[in-house]
């Protein structure tokens, strides 16, 4: 005869099965074609205060398991959950890949699907998620730097890693490449002043040199005058990238590692050391 156990037990075991540590895949319920997946500390289980990251999976789609995984010790001990969305390839039927890294694609918004999965998770765990923390590397490079200047009030950190393609804070130019049609294509003007409140990682490898897939050719999906305009390679397109913030007031954390080509696991540690950091000047100054 199977034992049957009380619901408040059944209650229990799923809770801790699915919706604590490395949690199962969900459906995002304000769109359910994205998906996410979370590391959620034990101590959420015993209704302890956690802060939020969110990682942000590259071109492949498949490194979203690998930030989980490889942020769930750094989660457990400093109390963060670690939300990794799913954007996949071609959710138009029309087998694009890019759309995600530039903030919109046919009527979706990707900016606003990551915060409807934010406030979801933040329900579910009785979390006050306002503000979080952001990872990209490579196309999550891109979409980490352009919701931080989309949103930059929600963040208490970003880590840029390694995006291909780079918008800089010029009002000159239009989206991607600059800001100036900001207001009439998203319906938000661009805050200077809450980006310089952010602390801001941008770290790319030395020998992250290949440019066959960064390059803009005329006729692509994503080509506009001035595609290719911030440089050639990785790290040239990241240090304009830095230079652009820093002239609009934000202090950078800039970090080209020797030696790296584009490993994405290998700034990990790096990742979380800068992460570490801001986490505690934000402790301290919240006074948790």
């Amino acid at each position: 005869m199977t034992a049957a156990f009380p619901p408040e037990d059944v209650a229990a075991k799923t809770r801790a099965l699915y919706d604590l540590g490395k949690t199962a895949m969900f459906a995002c319920a304000f769109d359910p074609r994205f998906h996410y997946c979370l590391y959620v500390p034990p101590a959420a289980g015993e209704g302890a205060k956690l802060d939020l990251l969110v990682a942000v999976h590259g071109s492949s789609r498949t490194s979203f398991l690998e930030f989980r995984d490889g942020f769930a010790a750094f989660g457990r001990w400093n109390n963060i959950a670690i939300l990794c969305p799913v954007f996949p390839i071609g959710v138009l039927g029309n087998g694009a890949r890019h759309g995600y890294k530039y903030m919109a694609e046919g009527d979706i918004r990707y900016d606003h699907v990551l915060l409807a999965m934010v406030e979801e998770v933040a329900r579910k765990y009785r979390q006050d998620w306002h503000q979080f923390a952001m990872f990209g590397f490579s196309g999550g490079g891109h979409f980490a730097h352009r919701f931080a200047i989309l949103h930059p009030d929600r963040l208490w950190a970003a880590s840029i890693g390694s995006p291909g393609s780079v918008t800089l804070l010029d009002p000159g130019r239009d989206w991607w490449v600059g800001i100036r049609d900001l207001a009439d294509r998203f319906g938000i003007t661009f805050d200077a002043a809450a980006l310089s409140r952010v602390p801001v990682q941008m770290i790319v490898g030395e020998a992250d040199l290949e440019t066959w897939e960064i390059t803009h050719r005329e006729g692509s999906p994503h080509w506009m005058p001035g595609a290719n305009d911030a440089g050639l390679t990785r790290p040239d397109r990241l240090r304009a990238l830095r230079d652009s913030f820093e002239t609009a007031g934000v202090s950078v954390h800039f970090e080209l590692v020797p030696g790296l080509a584009h490993d994405r696991l290998k700034v990990l540690d790096r990742v979380q050391d800068f992460l570490a950091g801001a986490l505690d000047g934000r402790r301290t100054v919240g006074g948790a």
